[in-house]
């Protein structure tokens, strides 16, 4: 795609934003920085709608080399995928991974696709990460001894796990499907928020206590009943016709 093309397919995602995606809390990304060069949000989000609405599957490889042409050093097609990965369950744009197994697609893993500019991904959840003021979660840090809530790695020191990496401390979300704010916020390093968080729902302790409503929990729930016996299938079958009152 050359900048022309560029420019126009953000003139039609931003056309779509604002007759569909604006009224569900959707925010558009900016098409520039500051200094003028174009955001990574922006550029993967037009080469996935490129000849929108016959939009195709494209993969990590191609989404890193379309960036490397505005962004020579990216050298890791993980970039690129982060950006994707936030765009959709983040930022609401529907795109779908293949890697991710979104329910009712049937992409390859390492691809993803713009579904459409006129629906939310499925489980985007407006103002869901809104965050706390930084001097409340300093203080919030502070309770839990500056450690990881779920791991106890401490910040600023190397991690449990990962004994290259020093422990950031992060908001981590109890419960996903609820903002983030007091009272749903536990201090998480790198590693244990990371972009799965959103299968689990955590207690105060950073234990996890349940499976969350979301298309992650519904994948965990998927792959349980797959390995599982015969006779726990069943026994859950028995359950769930109780429970919708099924004869």
């Amino acid at each position: 795609m050359n900048e022309q093309e560029v420019l126009e397919t953000f003139k039609t995602i931003a056309k779509y934003y604002e007759e569909y995606l604006k009224d569900y809390g959707v925010k558009l990304v900016k098409l520039k920085d500051s200094k003028g060069n174009y955001t990574k949000d922006a550029l993967v989000l037009v080469y996935l709608a490129r000849n929108y609405p016959h939009t195709q599957a494209v993969s990590k490889g191609e989404l890193t080399e379309f960036i490397r042409a505005f962004y020579p050093n990216v050298s890791d097609v993980q970039q690129a995928v982060q950006q994707a990965r936030h765009l959709s369950k983040q930022g609401g744009f529907y795109i779908v991974s293949g890697t991710r197994g979104d329910i009712g697609q049937k992409i390859p893993a390492g691809y993803y696709q713009l579904i459409t500019l006129e629906k939310p991904y499925p489980s985007f959840k407006p103002d869901r990460r809104s965050g706390i003021e930084s001097a409340d979660f300093e203080s919030l840090k502070k309770e839990y001894d500056y450690k990881c809530a779920t791991c106890g790695s401490v910040e600023g020191e190397p991690h449990n796990f990962r004994k290259n990496e020093r422990t950031i401390l992060q908001e981590g979300h109890m419960n996903p499907a609820l903002p983030l704010e007091f009272g749903n916020v536990i201090p998480q390093c790198q590693v244990c928020n990371r972009p799965d968080r959103d299968r689990w729902i955590y207690d105060k302790t950073g234990r996890v206590i349940e499976i969350a409503d979301s298309d992650d929990g519904k994948r965990v729930v998927e792959k349980y009943f797959k390995r599982v016996s015969t006779h726990t299938k069943e026994y859950f079958l028995e359950f769930l016709k109780k429970l919708l009152n099924i004869k």
